[in-house]
């Protein structure tokens, strides 16, 4: 993958605890050049609402600076969750890693 691709990984639960840390580590891929963000949430166990919140804003930072943010492989509970907010419909959501790695591949 392109260095302008930068691929984050959380795991465990995206809380409040979380969000700060998370919200760092996306604002420092966007000032180190990335110009496309994959979260893959493959190790996520829960988000709650100050996850969510956290990647709205990660979403806001990436999207300032002219990049994309891209998730993949939520569990059942982050799709339901994103599903209540609408979140679904602002997200450019996929299945897992191999399906999002395609699309980059074909555009």
């Amino acid at each position: 993958m392109s260095s302008a691709i930068k691929v984050i990984q959380p795991s465990g639960i995206l809380d409040g605890n979380q969000a700060g840390q998370f919200r760092q580590e996306i604002a420092e891929a966007v000032q180190g050049g990335s110009e496309v963000i994959i979260v893959d949430f493959q190790n996520v166990t829960f988000m709650d609402s100050s996850g969510l919140g956290a990647l709205v804003l990660s979403l806001k930072t990436v999207r300032s600076a002219g990049g994309k943010l891209l998730i993949c492989s939520i569990n059942d509970q982050i799709k339901m969750l994103f599903e209540l907010t609408d979140m679904e419909r602002v997200f450019e959501i996929f299945d897992n890693r191999e399906e999002l790695e395609q699309k980059i591949i074909e555009s």
